[in-house]
């Protein structure tokens, strides 16, 4: 955990960022009001151990403060015996606890188990907040595929062991939703599952988003901080598109697998970590490793247990009963009554060949149900690609001479959008459709986030 610790007395300053740092945690010290509140607006921490007695400054309006600017932010206080009952007023104002000086070690550390049971539920209320805005409904891990049977099967009978878990397969299968699964049957399920997107940022902040860095270590590192292999501890670190992670960072990322330990960048001191690593990628390793953009050793260390999801048009069997699983979420989401399909609708349904998997299909009955002018979904209702069909608005020919699409009453980004979208589906690999779109794989990955979850 990050901790700031509030206190204008500099040996309890002192020996409190010591048991902080004794029990593995990163703290920060502000001797008043002002540096408190500073610090509070500049980084992020877990919590405030906050002093009620500040010389000058009042520990309660200092409260008040915190709480006004980061609502959600636990405080414990410390306070003299004399003060007990501003402890008690300091809890009624929302601090989570109080811890009455001098305290022991061990009185200290209660506390500071309080803080992570609280900072864990917080996650876990992230997570589910996190599930509830994807606007997706809840997985069903049932299959009459035989291929997709034997990966779950894998899966699940791995998922509690200390295993390395890599999952391949195409984009839009599934693969996020079941690391998540894996995570939920493990021994680490009470525990953060914290995801990281290689592809998303730059070699030099991906490095920072998992390791952590100290301050000073690069432009912009103001402050220390702790990465999203600290974020992960006793929990799961699942590493979304693996494949795209740079030759640079691999090396760091073994020596975490093998020896369990890692440095922030811009830092001698030597970490241990206490994490589970399940990786996705939809390139193939095998052949990265061949062509020398992914080590081999690695890849070795990850693929302990493996599995390949199989892409949507090879579990036909699977395709109507997700679909009718998709209609039903999306119905009751937008208070529709919508009875089922209509024959046109399932044959196009079973005849499409869906390059976009699961969330394709799942977008497109999200449109289909949001469209729909009577109780059945019609071939109308779904995207125009799908069947052949043009239903862009056409503007009347002009001097342009453009061809359709280009130049019809749309704006510019729902264009892009449609573009941007289509080129992903149906390309074999996001860097594919960067290279294709001329675009940088990062930006990309950023935009394809962005038209699924509807964020700016």
């Amino acid at each position: 955990m990050d901790l700031l610790i509030v206190d204008d007395e500099k040996i309890i300053r002192d020996a409190t960022l010591q048991l902080v740092e004794d029990a593995g945690h990163y703290a920060e010290v502000a001797i008043d009001r002002l540096s408190a509140l500073e610090a509070v607006r500049d980084g992020e921490f877990d919590a405030v151990l906050l002093d009620l007695n500040l010389g000058p400054d009042k520990g309660l309006d200092v409260l008040a403060e915190l709480q006004k600017k980061r609502p959600a932010l636990p405080v414990v206080v410390f306070t003299a015996a004399a003060t007990i009952s501003a402890a008690v007023e300091a809890m009624r104002l929302g601090a989570l606890d109080f811890l009455e000086k001098p305290f022991t070690v061990e009185q200290f550390h209660i506390v500071l188990a309080r803080v992570q049971k609280h900072r864990s539920l917080a996650v876990k209320v992230a997570e589910l907040q996190t599930e509830v805005a994807t606007h997706s409904p809840e997985p069903v891990f049932e299959s009459n595929d035989p291929g997709m049977v034997e990966a779950l099967d894998i899966l699940f009978r791995a998922a509690p062991t200390p295993a390395s878990v890599l999952i391949l397969g195409e984009s839009g299968t599934g693969k996020s939703v079941v690391a998540r699964a894996v995570h939920q049957r493990s021994q680490r399920a009470a525990k953060p599952f914290v995801t990281v997107n290689c592809p998303g940022l730059s070699k030099d902040l991906l490095e920072s988003e998992l390791f952590g860095h100290v301050k000073g270590s690069f432009t912009g590192a103001i402050r220390d901080h702790w990465g999203k292999v600290k974020a992960a501890e006793g929990g799961t670190l699942f590493l979304d598109e693996i494949g795209e992670l740079p030759l640079e960072i691999q090396p760091k990322l073994l020596r975490l697998l093998q020896d369990r330990d890692y440095e922030r960048v811009g830092e001698n001191m030597t970490r241990a970590s206490d994490l589970r690593i399940v990786a996705a990628t939809n390139r193939d390793l095998a052949a990265c490793v061949a062509e020398g953009s992914f080590r081999e050793d690695l890849y070795y260390r990850l693929n302990v247990i493996s599995v390949r999801m199989p892409s949507l048009r090879e579990r036909p069997g699977d395709l109507e009963a997700m679909a009718d699983a998709y209609l039903k979420f999306f119905a009751d989401q937008c208070g529709r009554k919508i009875s089922g399909f209509h024959a046109g609708a399932k044959q196009l349904i079973h005849s499409y060949s869906w390059p976009g998997n699961l969330r394709e299909l799942r977008n497109a009955i999200e449109r289909a149900v949001i469209l729909s002018r009577d109780g059945t979904l019609q071939v109308s209702d779904f995207p125009a690609s799908m069947s052949g069909r043009d239903d862009l608005p056409r503007s009347k020919p002009g001097a342009s001479g453009e061809p359709g699409g280009v130049g019809d009453p749309i704006s510019l980004e729902a264009l892009e959008r449609a573009h941007i979208l289509s080129v992903i589906a149906r390309s074999p690999s996001l860097s594919a459709a960067a290279e294709i779109l001329g675009i940088d794989q990062a930006t990309l990955y950023r935009k394809r986030k962005k038209y699924e979850t509807g964020g700016d």
